[in-house]
């Protein structure tokens, strides 16, 4: 036999078990990092330096969404509040409450509260929140039942497929602009102009022009 194979095919055994322990290894680091809620974003809710509580503050209090995401209607990203935006408010209410702490401290320094991002697509990809915004798709359809949250998720996929489905069919999530920022606004609730919501969407589509890109380059830019 030796006549056959090569000495060197003695080795060949352990070098096929080093080769797949290393194949074993790569696949479960891949699983482990590529299948977490941090990575998928579906069900990521990562501790905040403020407990700060939307069920609270939009659905109890009534607080407009615009008034912390003030820029979301003019600007490609829904920027976060201030250290001021928070002290309006709690300059008044709770101001010795230890849960503040990182709010006043950041009022006082000047430097921004380091707030956890939750939301975010990748950088290959071109999303504007004021085009959206402004063509009558609410908070809820990407973010969720964000005013019933306590703590922020991250509700929905925000993949390919996801942003597609919508682009294919505007016309299930689009509604009257007035209601954008009413995130319990239900379709099904009431008539819009005397019209059931598909009739009035087709027509808001139609006189709108909202024809979403479906091709590569309308997202990948």
């Amino acid at each position: 036999m030796s006549k056959i194979f090569p000495k060197s095919a003695n080795r060949l055994p352990l070098q096929i078990i080093i080769f797949l322990i290393v194949v074993a290894g790569v696949v479960t680091a891949a699983v482990n990092y590529y299948a977490t809620p941090k990575y998928t974003r579906v069900g990521y809710a990562p501790v905040q330096p403020v407990p700060y509580s939307h069920a609270l503050h939009v659905d109890k209090l009534g607080l407009d969404c615009r008034y912390c995401h003030s820029n979301v209607e003019k600007s490609g990203v829904a920027n976060l509040p201030t250290a001021q935006t928070c002290m309006n408010c709690h300059s008044q209410v709770r101001t010795d409450s230890p849960l503040l702490a990182p709010v006043r401290a950041a009022y006082q320094s000047g430097e921004p509260i380091k707030w956890v991002r939750i939301h975010q697509v990748p950088d290959y990809v071109y999303f504007n929140h004021s085009v959206h915004v402004n063509r009558g798709v609410s908070c809820v359809s990407c973010h969720g039942q964000i005013n019933q949250m306590e703590t922020v998720s991250h509700a929905k996929s925000l993949s390919m497929g996801f942003c597609l489905d919508c682009h294919r069919d505007p016309q299930a999530n689009v509604r009257p602009l007035d209601q954008i920022t009413n995130l319990n606004w239900s379709p099904d609730q009431v008539k819009i102009d005397g019209k059931s919501h598909a009739e009035w969407a087709a027509e808001f589509v139609k006189n709108n022009k909202i024809k979403p890109p479906q091709s590569c380059t309308g997202c990948h830019r």
